[in-house]
C-alpha cells in the first residue's frame, strides 16, 4: 500500500509514466451494434432526452453523475440502478450514492419508450451511456459516438460503491488512485471532474471547506468573500443543519456546459474540495498545469472531455458478458 502511494505521488506531481491493466477493457462495443435489433435507439433516446432536459436543465447533470457512479463499481453495467432486494443489496444507499444520486425515473421513463420499441433488445447499461453523452450535448457540451453492445449485470456491490467512489472531501492523491484503479489517467481525472460545471451539490458535501480553507485559496479577494458569505447563507455551520440545501457547484454558469468550472478553480473559489485540490494541493503540479489549458482553452477541454467518457463507458464488466443479460427494468433482474 505504501508502495503505491509513493507511485501515486510521484506521478500527481510529474506526469504519467505506467498505466494499468482494467478487466474488461478489451471486450468489444460498437458504433453499431442495434443496427439490424433496434435502429432507432439513439433517436428514441435523444428525443425523450430533449424533453428531460427541457423539463429542468439540472437533469443533464444528474444523468452524467449516474453513469459516472454506475462506470466505477463493477464497470457500466447499470448495477447502480438496481433497487434493494431480499437477496440483493444494492448501491443505492451507500454513503456516496444515497443523498447524491437521483435520476432513477428518468431512466425509468426512458426504458419503457425503448421497450415498446424494441423489447429486450436495448441493455440499461447502454440507455444510461447514451443517455450521458445527449445530456452533454443539450446543455452545450460536445458530442462523441457512443460505442454500445453493454450487458445488465445481475449483480450490485454495496462494499463497492462505498469505497471505489471518490468523494466530495477527499485529497488529491487518493483521488488519483481511484480513477487509476479505473484505468483513467490524471488527464482523463481532471477533463470529467469539468462535468461540475453544470453540477450541484448539498450543503453536507461542501461545509467542511466553506468553513475550511476557503478563504486561503481565494485569497480574501473581496468578490470571494460575498461569494463565500452567500455560501455560508445556505449552509449553516452546525451539522445536520441544512445538509440537503443545494447550491451549483459552477456559480457562474450552472445550465451551460463550459470551462467555467476551471475559472472557478483559478480563483480559488472551488466549491468542493476535490475540485479545488487540483489547483491548490501540494502534489498538483500536473492538475494544475492542466487545469489552467482548460481553462485557457475550451476545445481542449471539450476534446479530452469527449475522449475520456469514452474511455470511462468502456470500463466494463467482464463477467455480464457472459452471465449478464438485458433487464426489461432497470431496477430489477429480470425472473
Amino acid at each position: 500500500m505504501k508502495l503505491l502511494l509513493v507511485i501515486f505521488i510521484i506521478h500527481a506531481i510529474f506526469g504519467p509514466c505506467f498505466s494499468f491493466d482494467v478487466p474488461g477493457k478489451d471486450l468489444p462495443l460498437t458504433l453499431d451494434y442495434y443496427k439490424s435489433t433496434c435502429p432507432t435507439v439513439f433517436d428514441v433516446i435523444r428525443k425523450e432526452m430533449e424533453c428531460i432536459v427541457k423539463e429542468d436543465p439540472r437533469n443533464a447533470a444528474i444523468l452524467i453523475r449516474l453513469h459516472f457512479h454506475d462506470c466505477f463499481v463493477q464497470g457500466c453495467d447499470a448495477s447502480v440502478l438496481l433497487d434493494e432486494t431480499e437477496t440483493l443489496q444494492g448501491e443505492k444507499k451507500a454513503s456516496p450514492n444515497i443523498n447524491s444520486l437521483k435520476g432513477y425515473k428518468i431512466v425509468d421513463r426512458i426504458k419503457n419508450i425503448i421497450e415498446s420499441e424494441c423489447p429486450g433488445v436495448v441493455s440499461c447499461a447502454d440507455l444510461l451511456t447514451i443517455s450521458a453523452r445527449d445530456a452533454t450535448i443539450l446543455v452545450g457540451g460536445p458530442y462523441w459516438d457512443v460505442p454500445v453492445g453493454r450487458k445488465d449485470s445481475k449483480t450490485a456491490s454495496y462494499e463497492l460503491a462505498t469505497t471505489n467512489l471518490p468523494t466530495p472531501e477527499e485529497g488529491l492523491i487518493s483521488i488519483i488512485s481511484k480513477f487509476y484503479f479505473q484505468g483513467l489517467s490524471v488527464e482523463d481525472m481532471v477533463a470529467l471532474i469539468g462535468a461540475h460545471t453544470i453540477g450541484m451539490a448539498q450543503c453536507r458535501n461542501f461545509r467542511s471547506r466553506i468553513y475550511g480553507d476557503f478563504q486561503v485559496t481565494s485569497a480574501l479577494n473581496p468578490v470571494s468573500e460575498t461569494y463565500l458569505a452567500s455560501l455560508r447563507e445556505i449552509c449553516p455551520a452546525s451539522s445536520g443543519e441544512g445538509d440537503s440545501n443545494v447550491t451549483a457547484i459552477d456559480n457562474v454558469t450552472p445550465n451551460l456546459f463550459d470551462n467555467s468550472i476551471y475559472h472557478t478553480l483559478l480563483r480559488g473559489e472551488g466549491l468542493l474540495n476535490s475540485d479545488q485540490e487540483m489547483y491548490t494541493s501540494m502534489f498538483g503540479i500536473q492538475t494544475r498545469r492542466i487545469v489552467s489549458k482548460y481553462a485557457e482553452n475550451p476545445v481542449a477541454f471539450f476534446e479530452q472531455f469527449s475522449k475520456s467518457m469514452v474511455k470511462m463507458g468502456n470500463i466494463l464488466n467482464s463477467e455480464s458478458f457472459v452471465d449478464g443479460e438485458v433487464r426489461k427494468n432497470c431496477r430489477f433482474v429480470n425472473t
